[in-house]
């Protein structure tokens, strides 16, 4: 077993990976993804994991590179890097574009719709999700994240 823990005591790194923590939840994550293909498409698993780990290597390479081959590479000004480009990319657009699709999709009739929305979060035992914030999911969330998405872009690119 090779282990690889850049900013990690190697006592430590040990540890959490016997306790199943490491190596082990990566692979439970990347079965998930070989999981949803495999039901999404009729590709045998091999091929879907051959794909994951090409895709996987290819993707890997700018965080691999950032600090080394790319280092003078500079996107969003002096100071930044790859990985603050690949930070941005998540953090200010897919995170919150993602959220706008999320409410949208659960709280509009042209997507799931608030009724079955309601039904699906509320089945089984638990705490209930409110109706009364319908209206709020409908219309104040979608607002506040398309704020937090110009803020995000303000902050960056504004003076």
């Amino acid at each position: 077993v090779i282990m690889v823990a850049p900013k990690g005591p190697g006592t430590e790194v040990r540890r959490v990976f016997e306790e199943g923590f490491g190596c082990p939840g990566l692979i439970a994550v990347f079965q998930n993804l070989i999981a949803f293909w495999e039901d999404l498409t009729d590709l045998p698993k091999k091929k879907i994991v051959s794909i994951h780990i090409i895709l996987m290597l290819i993707l890997c390479l700018p965080c691999a590179l950032g600090y080394n081959v790319l280092a003078s590479f500079q996107p969003l000004g002096a100071g930044s890097g790859v990985l603050d480009l690949e930070d941005f990319i998540v953090s200010n657009n897919i995170l919150p574009l993602g959220g706008a699709v999320y409410v949208l999709f659960c709280s509009w009739k042209i997507g799931w719709g608030w009724d079955n929305f309601i039904a699906e979060a509320n089945a089984g035992q638990g705490i209930k999700f409110p109706n009364a914030v319908r209206l709020y999911s409908k219309y104040v969330l979608p607002i506040i994240i398309l704020f937090v998405f110009v803020m995000g872009y303000i902050s960056i690119f504004g003076s």
